[in-house]
């Protein structure tokens, strides 16, 4: 069996995958992800702080400390969409290989739209049906309009919750008034999506990772990160309950919820707003989450390469 590394270097956090696998066979051995917010302060200027940079350096060398307990044999580490629009893009990337020897692709929207469809389809054991698949992050959001194994649209939007926060900084609570400014804006700036899905209609949304985690862990009032999850159906009313909750909320509020990890607090008020509009207008009737996501992907291509 090979054993391989895979580092998700995201807006908000760094993310570490680490699985064995052969020609038709796999098993995830470690995941684990390290708080980097490389956003704060200057995603609105596509720019890397200092600080978010010293932060991804940490995150980056706690995870080789895992990646060297289980004797990886390779390693490979993704960058998307705070890195990739970064002005400091060089300085970034040369920073992160002189301190932790770790050399980073930076990828593309597209790339990393295909790389989380691929996570699903292992998540999914190659049959998404007629889906629509979107993964919420800090600095982008990607949408995946698939049928069975093949892709039929995709596209990666730079409105990841990171950006949305710096451009409308919310209420605490958010108003009525802020939601539909976001609600709008997120409209606005989606048109390629609402014709991508209009006379498609998919049976389902595929929610990855982030934002879906946590509404299923606010559904099953679970422990961030204790229960892991190829596929968990979340139901129309389910999902409205959630939304309500977590809407009229305050930071107070959401900190004593069984389920949000402190991390999601603040970002989980803007994706719940992009599900509900991706639900209700593209008339979606029910949405599916899986842990699966991007570093899956990657996972999927190398099995696929054997």
């Amino acid at each position: 069996m090979n054993r391989i590394a895979v580092i998700d270097l995201g807006t908000n956090t760094c993310n570490l995958l680490i699985a064995e696998y052969g020609k038709h066979n796999y098993n995830l051995l470690y995941q684990g992800k390290e708080v980097v917010k490389m956003g704060r302060g200057g995603i609105h200027k596509n720019l890397i702080r200092e600080d978010g940079i010293r932060r991804a350096v940490h995150a980056i060398l706690k995870h080789q400390e895992k990646i060297t307990k289980y004797r990886a044999g390779k390693t490979i580490a993704i960058a998307t969409s705070a890195v990739r629009d970064a002005n400091n893009r060089g300085e970034f990337c040369n920073t992160i290989f002189t301190e932790t020897g770790i050399s980073l692709q930076v990828i593309s929207g597209e790339k990393e739209a295909e790389l989380i469809f691929k996570g699903v389809l292992l998540a999914f054991d190659d049959e998404p049906g007629n889906s629509l698949i979107l993964d919420i992050g800090g600095g982008s959001n990607e949408f995946i309009l698939c049928r069975r194994k093949q892709i039929i649209w995709k596209e990666s939007f730079p409105l990841g919750v990171a950006r949305i926060i710096e451009r409308f900084p919310p209420s605490d609570p958010i108003t009525k008034t802020e939601i539909e400014t976001i609600r709008n804006y997120f409209d606005e700036n989606m048109n390629s999506l609402w014709t991508a899905v209009s006379g498609k209609k998919p049976d389902r949304l595929i929610g990855c990772s982030g934002a879906f985690d946590t509404l299923v862990d606010l559904l099953d009032e679970t422990e961030p990160g204790t229960k892991l999850r190829k596929q968990q159906e979340i139901c129309p009313d389910d999902f409205q309950k959630i939304y309500e909750r977590l809407i009229h909320s305050t930071t107070e509020e959401r900190m004593q919820m069984k389920g949000l990890e402190q991390l999601r607090q603040e970002m989980i008020v803007p994706a719940i707003i992009l599900i509900d509009l991706v639900v209700k207008k593209a008339g979606i009737p029910k949405i599916v989450q899986t842990d699966y996501a991007l570093r899956e992907g990657v996972l999927h291509e190398c099995i696929r390469t054997l």
